[in-house]
């Protein structure tokens, strides 16, 4: 009898184990990452700053731009991806550095990247070097007294272009200025507005 049980509990066995074994798998994909948040000019420049300063220790900022990217909304002094130019006086190079929240097209990956470097032959022009402790006033910030600052045009009827930043240091003001404008280029905008980068200071139109 007891023999009897054995083998029967072993023939039991048997099949839920073959049973287990044949029952389908189920593949799952990976889902695809979101994209990161937008962020301001300011922490783009904490982003790309430590990459550039191992490139060259003696870097500084000479320009910086929002730029913006589908799927990623950007508002309010935010921007879906931001290019930072560093220039180096000993090297003299000059290499871009890129944040973005998104895989883009060209030379823009999501996250921190650095563009081949070029020949740099010093200033030229209006646009200078400046120093990045001059960088103090964030994009919203600046962005808010700029829509203070033009009520003359926003309360004009039509849709306005979106908001763009850009920051240069120039022989018109003492300090870095953000130009806060409203189109996709300076050369296109249809209204700009400059702001202190150090002071927050309203500089003109």
């Amino acid at each position: 009898m007891r023999a009897w049980l054995a083998a029967a509990a072993a023939a039991i066995a048997m099949i839920t184990v073959t049973g287990c074994s044949d029952a389908p798998t189920v593949e799952t994909k990976p889902k695809a990452e979101p994209p990161s948040a937008p962020i301001t000019g300011r922490q783009a420049f904490q982003m790309t700053y430590p990459s550039a300063r191992t490139w060259a220790p003696d870097c500084q900022p000479i320009r910086m731009r929002s730029m913006h990217l589908p799927n990623v909304k950007s508002e309010n002094g935010k921007a879906g991806a931001w290019q930072i130019d560093y220039v180096s006086q000993a090297r003299g190079r000059q290499r871009s550095y890129s944040w973005s929240a998104i895989e883009g097209e060209g030379s823009l990956h999501k996250g921190v990247f650095g563009t081949q470097e070029e020949p740099w032959g010093g200033a030229q022009g209006q646009e200078q070097p400046f120093l990045a402790a001059a960088l103090k006033i964030d994009t919203p910030e600046a962005w808010a007294t700029a829509v203070g600052k033009s009520g003359e045009y926003l309360n004009k009827p039509g849709v306005k272009p979106r908001v763009n930043f850009m920051l240069t240091q120039t022989s018109r003001y003492p300090d870095p200025a953000w130009r806060v404008f409203w189109g996709e280029s300076v050369s296109a905008a249809e209204w700009s507005v400059f702001i202190d980068a150090t002071t927050g200071a309203f500089l003109g139109r």
